[in-house]
Protein backbone atom coordinates (compact mmCIF):
# COMPACT_ATOMS: atom_id res chain seq x y z
CA UNK A 1 0.00 0.00 0.00
CA UNK A 2 1.39 3.42 -0.85
CA UNK A 3 1.78 6.27 2.72
CA UNK A 4 -1.63 7.69 3.53
CA UNK A 5 0.11 10.77 3.27
CA UNK A 6 1.50 12.52 0.62
CA UNK A 7 2.80 15.70 1.13
CA UNK A 8 3.97 19.09 -1.01
CA UNK A 9 6.24 21.07 -0.09
CA UNK A 10 6.49 25.20 -0.63
CA UNK A 11 9.68 26.60 -0.73
CA UNK A 12 12.99 24.93 -0.65
CA UNK A 13 16.54 25.76 0.35
CA UNK A 14 17.47 28.30 2.63
CA UNK A 15 14.25 27.76 4.84
CA UNK A 16 13.03 25.49 7.29
CA UNK A 17 11.71 23.22 4.66
CA UNK A 18 14.92 21.59 4.91
CA UNK A 19 14.28 20.34 8.23
CA UNK A 20 10.75 20.09 7.57
CA UNK A 21 10.95 18.19 4.58
CA UNK A 22 13.57 16.02 6.02
CA UNK A 23 10.98 14.73 8.57
CA UNK A 24 7.97 13.75 6.73
CA UNK A 25 10.36 12.21 3.83
CA UNK A 26 11.62 10.11 7.09
CA UNK A 27 8.46 9.07 8.45
CA UNK A 28 7.24 5.83 6.30
CA UNK A 29 3.67 7.26 6.69
CA UNK A 30 4.57 10.00 4.12
CA UNK A 31 5.79 10.16 0.59
CA UNK A 32 7.10 13.91 -0.59
CA UNK A 33 5.01 14.61 -4.28
CA UNK A 34 7.09 17.56 -5.28
CA UNK A 35 8.28 20.81 -4.16
CA UNK A 36 6.48 24.14 -5.00
CA UNK A 37 5.94 28.37 -4.85
CA UNK A 38 4.07 30.94 -6.57
CA UNK A 39 5.26 31.89 -10.17
CA UNK A 40 6.29 35.58 -9.67
CA UNK A 41 9.86 34.53 -7.20
CA UNK A 42 13.00 36.03 -8.13
CA UNK A 43 15.88 33.76 -9.56
CA UNK A 44 17.37 33.02 -6.18
CA UNK A 45 14.64 31.57 -4.87
CA UNK A 46 13.34 29.52 -7.39
CA UNK A 47 16.77 27.80 -7.75
CA UNK A 48 16.95 27.00 -4.15
CA UNK A 49 13.62 25.51 -4.48
CA UNK A 50 14.44 23.68 -7.65
CA UNK A 51 17.97 22.75 -4.95
CA UNK A 52 15.84 20.82 -2.47
CA UNK A 53 13.01 19.14 -5.01
CA UNK A 54 16.27 17.38 -6.90
CA UNK A 55 17.46 16.70 -3.04
CA UNK A 56 14.42 14.60 -2.48
CA UNK A 57 14.26 13.42 -6.24
CA UNK A 58 10.55 14.89 -6.79
CA UNK A 59 9.34 17.65 -9.33
CA UNK A 60 9.74 21.18 -8.92
CA UNK A 61 6.50 22.71 -9.88
CA UNK A 62 6.70 25.99 -10.54
CA UNK A 63 2.77 27.20 -10.63
CA UNK A 64 1.55 26.80 -7.21
CA UNK A 65 -1.78 26.49 -8.01
CA UNK A 66 -1.28 23.89 -10.52
CA UNK A 67 0.68 21.58 -7.40
CA UNK A 68 -2.29 22.56 -5.10
CA UNK A 69 -4.97 20.95 -8.05
CA UNK A 70 -3.20 17.71 -7.72
CA UNK A 71 -5.43 15.27 -5.93
CA UNK A 72 -2.68 13.60 -4.99
CA UNK A 73 -1.92 15.78 -1.78
CA UNK A 74 -3.54 15.66 1.45
CA UNK A 75 -0.76 17.66 3.51
CA UNK A 76 1.07 20.93 2.34
CA UNK A 77 4.08 22.18 4.45
CA UNK A 78 4.27 25.59 4.14
CA UNK A 79 7.89 27.45 4.34
CA UNK A 80 7.14 30.85 2.40
CA UNK A 81 8.68 33.74 4.21
CA UNK A 82 6.13 35.72 6.49
CA UNK A 83 4.96 38.40 3.98
CA UNK A 84 3.58 35.56 1.88
CA UNK A 85 2.88 33.03 3.97
CA UNK A 86 -0.60 34.03 5.09
CA UNK A 87 -2.11 34.10 1.05
CA UNK A 88 -0.30 31.08 0.49
CA UNK A 89 -1.94 29.28 3.61
CA UNK A 90 -5.49 30.28 2.53
CA UNK A 91 -4.43 29.02 -0.47
CA UNK A 92 -3.97 25.72 0.16
CA UNK A 93 -6.70 25.62 2.60
CA UNK A 94 -8.91 26.70 0.07
CA UNK A 95 -7.72 23.85 -2.03
CA UNK A 96 -8.45 21.28 0.73
CA UNK A 97 -5.13 20.50 2.04
CA UNK A 98 -4.22 20.21 5.86
CA UNK A 99 -1.74 22.35 6.70
CA UNK A 100 1.60 22.29 8.37
CA UNK A 101 3.02 25.78 8.63
CA UNK A 102 6.42 27.39 9.50
CA UNK A 103 6.29 29.67 12.82
CA UNK A 104 5.58 31.97 13.44
CA UNK A 105 1.83 32.05 11.71
CA UNK A 106 1.95 35.54 9.64
CA UNK A 107 2.82 39.02 10.86
CA UNK A 108 -0.41 40.52 10.27
CA UNK A 109 -3.66 40.34 12.69
CA UNK A 110 -6.05 40.48 9.70
CA UNK A 111 -4.12 37.73 7.63
CA UNK A 112 -3.93 35.64 10.98
CA UNK A 113 -7.93 36.09 10.91
CA UNK A 114 -8.19 35.69 7.35
CA UNK A 115 -6.40 32.38 7.56
CA UNK A 116 -8.45 30.45 11.00
CA UNK A 117 -11.59 31.52 8.86
CA UNK A 118 -10.22 30.02 5.75
CA UNK A 119 -9.17 26.72 7.64
CA UNK A 120 -12.67 26.54 9.55
CA UNK A 121 -14.56 26.98 6.59
CA UNK A 122 -12.30 24.40 4.72
CA UNK A 123 -12.61 22.09 8.01
CA UNK A 124 -8.83 20.96 7.50
CA UNK A 125 -6.44 19.54 10.19
CA UNK A 126 -3.84 22.87 10.74
CA UNK A 127 -0.48 23.08 12.66
CA UNK A 128 2.03 25.41 13.73
CA UNK A 129 5.78 24.37 14.22
CA UNK A 130 6.46 24.16 18.33
CA UNK A 131 8.24 23.14 21.04
CA UNK A 132 5.10 21.16 22.39
CA UNK A 133 5.63 17.94 21.46
CA UNK A 134 9.16 18.23 23.31
CA UNK A 135 10.00 15.78 26.18
CA UNK A 136 10.97 18.90 28.60
CA UNK A 137 7.66 21.03 27.52
CA UNK A 138 5.60 17.90 28.03
CA UNK A 139 6.95 17.91 31.60
CA UNK A 140 5.64 21.24 32.59
CA UNK A 141 2.33 20.33 31.21
CA UNK A 142 1.95 17.69 33.50
CA UNK A 143 3.53 19.29 36.40
CA UNK A 144 0.91 22.15 35.67
CA UNK A 145 -2.36 19.41 35.51
CA UNK A 146 -1.21 17.52 38.41
CA UNK A 147 -1.80 20.02 40.71
CA UNK A 148 1.84 19.57 42.45
CA UNK A 149 2.48 23.34 42.01
CA UNK A 150 -1.37 25.10 43.63
CA UNK A 151 -2.65 27.86 41.91
CA UNK A 152 -0.17 29.12 39.07
CA UNK A 153 1.32 32.62 40.36
CA UNK A 154 3.80 33.50 37.42
CA UNK A 155 5.95 31.43 34.64
CA UNK A 156 9.07 33.07 32.97
CA UNK A 157 10.67 31.47 29.86
CA UNK A 158 13.67 31.72 28.30
CA UNK A 159 14.50 31.07 24.40
CA UNK A 160 17.87 31.68 23.29
CA UNK A 161 19.62 30.75 20.13
CA UNK A 162 23.46 30.01 20.05
CA UNK A 163 24.19 31.03 16.92
CA UNK A 164 26.12 33.51 14.61
CA UNK A 165 29.38 35.56 15.90
CA UNK A 166 28.84 37.90 18.26
CA UNK A 167 30.39 41.13 19.35
CA UNK A 168 29.64 42.97 16.65
CA UNK A 169 26.96 45.52 17.35
CA UNK A 170 27.71 48.81 17.95
CA UNK A 171 26.21 49.52 21.52
CA UNK A 172 25.33 52.90 23.29
CA UNK A 173 22.08 53.59 21.66
CA UNK A 174 18.90 52.79 22.76
CA UNK A 175 17.38 50.98 19.68
CA UNK A 176 14.03 52.46 17.99
CA UNK A 177 11.03 49.93 16.76
CA UNK A 178 9.05 50.86 13.62
CA UNK A 179 5.37 49.52 13.62
CA UNK A 180 4.11 47.61 11.75
CA UNK A 181 7.24 45.97 11.48
CA UNK A 182 8.51 45.25 8.05
CA UNK A 183 10.70 42.68 6.66
CA UNK A 184 10.55 39.74 9.01
CA UNK A 185 13.05 37.56 7.42
CA UNK A 186 16.48 38.84 5.01
CA UNK A 187 19.29 36.74 4.27
CA UNK A 188 21.42 38.11 6.89
CA UNK A 189 19.12 38.95 9.91
CA UNK A 190 15.50 37.47 11.37
CA UNK A 191 13.22 39.38 13.57
CA UNK A 192 14.25 36.85 16.32
CA UNK A 193 11.21 38.24 18.61
CA UNK A 194 9.33 36.79 15.73
CA UNK A 195 11.84 33.87 14.96
CA UNK A 196 12.28 32.87 18.66
CA UNK A 197 9.96 34.70 20.78
CA UNK A 198 6.76 32.72 19.46
CA UNK A 199 8.35 29.62 21.36
CA UNK A 200 7.71 30.45 24.76
CA UNK A 201 4.83 32.88 23.95
CA UNK A 202 3.26 29.90 22.17
CA UNK A 203 4.40 27.39 24.91
CA UNK A 204 2.80 30.22 27.95
CA UNK A 205 -0.60 30.15 26.13
CA UNK A 206 -0.62 26.09 25.72
CA UNK A 207 0.25 25.43 29.31
CA UNK A 208 -2.68 28.06 30.70
CA UNK A 209 -5.07 28.14 28.24
CA UNK A 210 -5.45 31.75 29.71
CA UNK A 211 -5.89 35.03 27.27
CA UNK A 212 -3.10 37.24 26.85
CA UNK A 213 -4.27 40.47 28.57
CA UNK A 214 -1.52 43.64 28.40
CA UNK A 215 2.04 43.28 27.08
CA UNK A 216 4.68 45.29 27.81
CA UNK A 217 8.00 44.72 24.85
CA UNK A 218 11.43 46.12 24.41
CA UNK A 219 13.30 44.91 21.53
CA UNK A 220 16.93 45.50 21.28
CA UNK A 221 20.59 45.20 19.51
CA UNK A 222 23.41 43.39 21.40
CA UNK A 223 25.09 40.88 19.63
CA UNK A 224 25.22 41.18 15.59
CA UNK A 225 25.90 43.86 13.24
CA UNK A 226 24.08 42.04 10.78
CA UNK A 227 20.66 42.66 12.75
CA UNK A 228 22.09 46.34 13.54
CA UNK A 229 22.42 47.14 9.54
CA UNK A 230 19.05 45.67 8.89
CA UNK A 231 16.87 47.43 11.78
CA UNK A 232 15.99 44.32 13.16
CA UNK A 233 16.52 42.84 16.88
CA UNK A 234 18.57 40.45 17.90
CA UNK A 235 17.48 40.35 21.69
CA UNK A 236 14.22 41.05 23.38
CA UNK A 237 11.77 40.71 26.48
CA UNK A 238 7.97 40.69 27.11
CA UNK A 239 6.25 41.74 30.63
CA UNK A 240 3.00 40.24 30.53
CA UNK A 241 -0.60 40.02 31.80
CA UNK A 242 -3.00 36.93 31.30
CA UNK A 243 -6.32 35.90 32.47
CA UNK A 244 -7.21 35.61 36.33
CA UNK A 245 -3.73 37.94 36.74
CA UNK A 246 -0.90 35.06 35.87
CA UNK A 247 1.88 37.08 35.07
CA UNK A 248 4.30 36.30 32.71
CA UNK A 249 7.88 37.03 31.51
CA UNK A 250 10.26 36.07 28.81
CA UNK A 251 13.42 36.64 27.45
CA UNK A 252 14.90 35.76 23.88
CA UNK A 253 16.99 36.20 21.14
CA UNK A 254 19.96 34.94 19.42
CA UNK A 255 23.38 35.24 21.28
CA UNK A 256 26.43 33.90 19.25
CA UNK A 257 27.53 30.30 18.63
CA UNK A 258 30.39 30.72 21.47
CA UNK A 259 27.45 31.53 24.28
CA UNK A 260 26.50 28.40 25.30
CA UNK A 261 27.55 24.43 25.32
CA UNK A 262 24.99 23.39 23.36
CA UNK A 263 22.07 24.79 21.01
CA UNK A 264 21.24 27.54 23.47
CA UNK A 265 19.30 27.96 26.05
CA UNK A 266 14.77 26.73 26.47
CA UNK A 267 13.78 26.98 30.03
CA UNK A 268 10.43 27.59 32.04
CA UNK A 269 10.75 28.76 35.53
CA UNK A 270 6.58 27.65 36.61
CA UNK A 271 5.79 29.56 40.32
CA UNK A 272 2.77 28.08 42.25
CA UNK A 273 1.42 28.97 45.46
CA UNK A 274 2.54 25.12 46.87
CA UNK A 275 5.84 24.93 44.92
CA UNK A 276 8.42 26.38 41.99
CA UNK A 277 10.32 23.93 39.58
CA UNK A 278 12.26 24.93 36.41
CA UNK A 279 12.11 22.99 33.60
CA UNK A 280 15.71 22.61 31.44
CA UNK A 281 15.36 21.27 28.06
CA UNK A 282 19.65 21.17 28.41
CA UNK A 283 18.62 18.36 31.78
CA UNK A 284 18.72 15.62 31.97
CA UNK A 285 22.25 15.47 30.69
CA UNK A 286 25.71 13.77 30.54
CA UNK A 287 28.96 16.65 30.35
CA UNK A 288 31.34 15.64 28.70
CA UNK A 289 35.31 15.89 29.13
CA UNK A 290 37.83 14.54 26.56
CA UNK A 291 41.25 15.64 25.32
CA UNK A 292 39.89 15.98 21.70
CA UNK A 293 40.03 19.37 19.80
CA UNK A 294 38.01 22.31 22.07
CA UNK A 295 34.48 22.78 19.54
CA UNK A 296 35.41 26.31 17.53
CA UNK A 297 32.10 28.33 15.62
CA UNK A 298 32.28 27.51 11.46
CA UNK A 299 33.84 30.01 9.19
CA UNK A 300 31.26 32.23 8.00
CA UNK A 301 28.89 31.58 5.50
CA UNK A 302 28.31 34.42 2.98
CA UNK A 303 24.74 33.79 2.94
CA UNK A 304 24.13 32.66 6.11
CA UNK A 305 26.45 34.26 8.44
CA UNK A 306 23.50 33.33 11.69
CA UNK A 307 23.77 30.06 10.31
CA UNK A 308 19.72 29.60 9.84
CA UNK A 309 20.24 26.71 7.56
CA UNK A 310 20.94 23.23 7.46
CA UNK A 311 22.28 23.58 4.08
CA UNK A 312 24.60 26.03 4.44
CA UNK A 313 26.00 24.68 7.59
CA UNK A 314 27.07 21.40 5.88
CA UNK A 315 28.68 23.89 3.54
CA UNK A 316 30.89 25.31 6.06
CA UNK A 317 31.49 22.42 7.66
CA UNK A 318 29.81 23.11 11.40
CA UNK A 319 31.09 20.54 14.05
CA UNK A 320 28.56 19.86 16.72
CA UNK A 321 28.84 20.40 19.95
CA UNK A 322 29.62 17.28 22.18
CA UNK A 323 30.83 18.76 25.76
CA UNK A 324 26.74 18.33 26.78
CA UNK A 325 24.98 14.79 25.38
CA UNK A 326 21.48 14.57 26.44
CA UNK A 327 20.21 11.93 28.90
CA UNK A 328 16.52 12.27 28.60
CA UNK A 329 13.59 10.83 26.25
CA UNK A 330 14.21 11.04 22.87
CA UNK A 331 12.23 13.88 21.12
CA UNK A 332 9.58 13.19 18.85
CA UNK A 333 9.82 15.11 15.77
CA UNK A 334 7.17 18.07 15.22
CA UNK A 335 6.13 16.81 11.58
CA UNK A 336 5.48 13.29 13.87
CA UNK A 337 3.80 14.81 16.06
CA UNK A 338 1.44 16.57 13.84
CA UNK A 339 0.82 13.00 11.71
CA UNK A 340 -0.20 11.11 14.64
CA UNK A 341 -2.92 13.62 15.41
CA UNK A 342 -4.23 13.06 11.68
CA UNK A 343 -3.95 9.12 12.01
CA UNK A 344 -6.23 9.74 15.12
CA UNK A 345 -8.76 12.34 13.54
CA UNK A 346 -7.36 15.02 15.44
CA UNK A 347 -6.67 18.43 15.03
CA UNK A 348 -2.93 19.51 16.70
CA UNK A 349 -2.74 21.70 19.71
CA UNK A 350 -1.45 24.27 17.87
CA UNK A 351 -3.98 24.69 14.89
CA UNK A 352 -4.09 27.93 13.33
CA UNK A 353 -6.95 29.26 15.71
CA UNK A 354 -5.10 28.67 18.46
CA UNK A 355 -1.57 30.18 17.01
CA UNK A 356 -4.17 33.11 16.33
CA UNK A 357 -3.18 33.68 19.77
CA UNK A 358 0.72 34.01 19.36
CA UNK A 359 0.13 36.25 16.69
CA UNK A 360 -2.21 38.39 17.69
CA UNK A 361 0.56 38.75 20.79
CA UNK A 362 3.46 39.24 18.50
CA UNK A 363 1.45 42.12 17.27
CA UNK A 364 1.17 43.40 20.08
CA UNK A 365 4.70 42.88 21.28
CA UNK A 366 5.58 45.29 18.73
CA UNK A 367 3.49 48.10 19.04
CA UNK A 368 4.07 48.31 22.79
CA UNK A 369 8.33 48.04 22.06
CA UNK A 370 7.90 51.17 19.16
CA UNK A 371 5.39 53.16 21.57
CA UNK A 372 7.32 51.71 24.80
CA UNK A 373 3.82 51.65 26.52
CA UNK A 374 1.83 48.52 27.19
CA UNK A 375 -0.72 47.57 25.18
CA UNK A 376 -3.81 45.88 25.70
CA UNK A 377 -5.42 42.44 24.45
CA UNK A 378 -7.30 41.69 22.40
CA UNK A 379 -6.32 44.31 19.93
CA UNK A 380 -8.84 45.91 18.07
CA UNK A 381 -10.47 43.87 14.39
CA UNK A 382 -10.37 46.78 11.67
Amino acid sequence: MPPPYRVLLITGGHTHQENYGAAFAADRRCRIIAVTDEPNIDRRRRDLNERLAKQFNVPYVADLDKALADRDVNIVSNCAPPERRGRIAVRCAQAGKHLYLDKSLVPQLREADDLAAAVQKAGVKSHMFSFISQPWAREAKRLLDSGRLGRLLAIHADTYFSKGIVGTATLGSRRREEFPPQRHQIVEAKREMDNCGVYPITLIRWLTGRRFRSIYCVTANYFFQEHQKANVEDFGVISMTLDDGLSATISTGRYGWSSHPAGGVNRLVLVGADDTVMIDMNRPRVQVFTDETPWTPPNTHREDPMGFWSSTMQEVHLRPKTMWMPAGPVAQTDAAYFLDRLDAGRDSEINVAEAVHSAEALVAAYRSASTREVVSLPLPRK
